[in-house]
């Protein structure tokens, strides 16, 4: 049984190098330039945001409600 362990463990390591030889080959190179890292983000912006966007949504959705009760009556 040891022999199996070391057969199999021989194996499993020779197939480790193929694999990423095979993946850095398999690697598109990057094309045009590099662009820099993105700003960094302004959380509380972003927040308000949101939260205006949530609040738009609401008053919207309120108005088309009245609107369609106002056209079953």
């Amino acid at each position: 049984m040891a022999s199996r362990g070391r057969c199999g463990g021989a194996s499993a390591h020779e197939d480790e190098p193929r694999r990423d030889e095979q993946a850095e080959q398999q690697a598109p190179a990057p094309r045009g330039p590099i662009l820099p890292p993105p700003p960094p983000v302004d959380y509380g912006v972003f927040m308000q945001g949101l939260v205006q966007a949530m609040q738009t949504q609401t008053h919207t959705q309120a108005a088309l409600q009245a609107q369609l009760e106002a056209q079953v009556e």
